[in-house]
């Protein structure tokens, strides 16, 4: 087990219009998650290969966001990120985040990875599970959960979730995304997991145009691919849900060049009182 306690304070990197920023908390937790790999390790930098002696990253196979009040913090606001990061199963590592504002909690993430490589050099589409050893700790029940639910998402057949039913009715709106390589893709080259929340916050904004934006309370996303540069994205919206409580909807993602969905993200937001 690595156990990390970091302290902030809220600036313009960290902010958004709503608060502290998801995509900012996300990346940050990433990177957190990452370095606690390298720990677990023995290792003083993030530098891996598998089995095989290939190089491997880590890669996302499904986060929870959990608890978020993030509009709650604001301009110089103090605050710290309690991780936990356990190696559950082979190659798949779970942690757990928790964002505190002194003794209270403002927000919950947690994540789990996997090892991926890739088959054909700078071809996203060809990355493969990574070969590690056995795990030596007994798998989490929480990582447990996630791998199951990543799994009926892939399969399509969630049926309710985040007080969403799955539906097989058209959807309530699409959109097309065209990945940037300066904003969406990481160093590894691939498309980011961070970029896929952006993404489709970005979608829900240009849909909906709120005169006050809602604030996440809750998120689920699961990933089961990646793409090249040049390849763009369909959004499908299903199971949308706006009423007093908030915002909430469900949104399939997948490559327009062959159809193939490479996420599952649902949403939950809150109505902010300013």
């Amino acid at each position: 087990m690595h156990r990390a306690r970091t302290g902030y304070v809220a600036g313009m990197p960290q902010l958004s219009y709503t608060g502290l920023s998801e995509n900012w908390l996300l990346k940050t937790c990433g990177d957190l998650h990452w370095q606690g790999l390298a720990a677990l390790a023995g290792q003083a930098l993030p530098e891996f290969r598998d089995a095989g002696g290939h190089k491997s990253y880590a890669a996302f196979l499904a986060i929870r966001v959990r608890e978020a009040a993030l509009e709650t913090l604001g301009e110089h606001a103090a605050f710290a990120i309690e991780t936990e990061l356990q190696r559950v199963a082979g190659a798949r590592h779970h942690s757990t985040h928790r964002v505190m504002v002194g003794g209270a909690r403002r927000a919950e993430v947690s994540m789990m990875s996997t090892f991926i490589r890739r088959e054909r050099e700078r071809d996203n589409r060809s990355v493969v599970r990574a070969a590690f050893g056995p795990a030596a700790e007994a798998p989490l029940p929480a990582a447990a959960e996630m791998a199951a639910l990543a799994k009926r998402f892939r399969a399509a057949d969630w049926g309710t979730h985040l007080g969403l039913a799955q539906t097989l009715a058209p959807a309530r709106h699409t959109a097309e995304y065209l990945p940037c390589p300066y904003t969406d893709f990481n160093g590894a080259d691939l498309l980011y997991f961070a970029s896929f929340q952006a993404i489709v916050d970005r979608a829900e904004w240009q849909w909906q145009r709120f005169d006050e934006p809602p604030a996440v309370s809750q998120r689920d996303l699961f990933f089961h691919g990646n793409v090249n540069l040049g390849d763009a994205l369909e959004l499908s919206f299903g199971a949308v849900h706006s009423g007093p409580g908030g915002l909430a909807h469900w949104c399939e993602i997948r490559r327009a060049s062959d159809g193939e969905k490479i996420a599952d993200v649902v949403t939950r937001k809150h109505w902010r009182t300013r």
